[in-house]
């Protein structure tokens, strides 16, 4: 009787393999996720706690029986999936929300994103279409807090529970988390993944289960990865191959959280000096000391594109912005008109 076994050396390097041909499909067809995906090292994890993929939004984890019974669409999928969290800053917008419900919000978020550009989910991957469009937070009320539906990844970048009843991400009884549950007297039987075994035996089972993320690492990893969405959609809009959807998706994240009016506006209110101040104090109090009102004229400079490309209605919000400048605050205006060139 022979054994058709593949050596775990083997199966090793054919997942190696696999991972690696869909990073580069993903940099080839798309750009803007495969930019987001190179961003994450790939660690083979223990089975012990990653079932099937995961991320704490430094490391994409995966649990390597389960990449070798994906098709090659299938794993570009469970990559983009884990790159679309961290370049989301799912980490780091749950707040004081649910972590199992929000957990789920981020999912149903990013995985219609992916059907949409034609990727092939898993068996078990939450879609719904009814959320395509739908931010994580705008998903999170319609989820339930009795919802039985469980993420096939793991997300691993927070300290709490992933829910009350003590089940992993699909739906199994889970043994002892090592990060909450150490010294509890019941669990003393259950060995740690991979932080009590031998140096042979953690490397044989792959990455124990890492650390949550701090607040500094929290928020140095959002500022990381919103500079690294930026860049990818940029090396993407430049091949043509940013989708619309994914292009809305960028927009909407990256754009000012104030309207640039109000920006300007709090700007010049503050540069004006129009009211009392205490840098140089009014001498004519005696004593006492007290405000002085000091007022001053800005000097404002103003370029206005006037080519052929903005039509004679933009070109009057234009105007009709410069004349709320001036009166917002006593400033001399001087303006540039320009279209290829800085009109004398």
């Amino acid at each position: 009787m022979t054994d058709d076994r593949i050596p775990a050396s083997d199966q090793e390097a054919q997942v190696r393999t696999a991972l690696s041909r869909a990073r580069t499909a993903l940099g080839v067809d798309k750009p803007f996720l495969g930019a987001l995906v190179l961003r994450l090292p790939m660690v083979a994890a223990d089975p012990k706690w990653c079932r099937t993929t995961a991320t704490d939004a430094r490391t994409f984890y995966y649990n390597p029986d389960y990449i070798a019974a994906l098709g090659p669409n299938q794993v570009q999928f469970v990559l983009a999936h884990e790159a679309l969290h961290c370049a989301l800053s799912h980490f780091a917008r749950r707040l004081h929300r649910n972590r199992q419900r929000w957990d789920l919000a981020c999912d149903h978020a990013i995985n219609p994103l992916l059907v949409r550009d034609g990727l092939r989910p898993p068996p078990g991957w939450l879609v719904m279409e009814s959320f395509f469009g739908m931010t994580a937070e705008e998903i999170y009320p319609y989820i339930e807090a009795n919802d039985a539906d469980e993420p096939m990844d793991r997300h691993v970048y927070d300290g709490e529970e992933q829910q009350s009843r003590g089940q992993s991400p699909g739906g199994e009884e889970e043994d002892h988390d090592p990060e909450e549950g150490a010294g509890e007297g019941d669990n003393h039987q259950v060995p740690d993944s991979g932080a009590a075994t031998a140096e042979g035996e953690e490397e044989a089972n792959g990455a124990p289960q890492p650390s949550p993320l701090d607040a500094v690492e929290r928020d140095t990893l959002a500022i990381q990865w919103r500079q690294r969405l930026a860049g990818a959609a940029q090396l993407a809009r430049q091949a043509g191959k940013l989708s619309g959807d994914l292009a809305r998706l960028v927009e909407h994240l990256l754009q000012p959280q104030l309207p640039w009016r109000m920006l300007l506006a709090r700007y010049l209110s503050a540069t004006a000096r129009d009211d009392y101040s205490f840098q140089r104090p009014s001498r004519r109090e005696g004593p006492y000391i007290l405000p002085s009102l000091r007022s001053g004229q800005l000097e404002i400079v103003v370029v206005l594109d006037v080519s052929g490309s903005i039509s004679d209605t933009e070109l009057q919000e234009f105007l009709a912005e410069i004349n709320a400048l001036k009166g917002q605050v006593r400033a001399r205006v001087t303006l540039h008109a320009f279209d290829e060139h800085l009109a004398e």
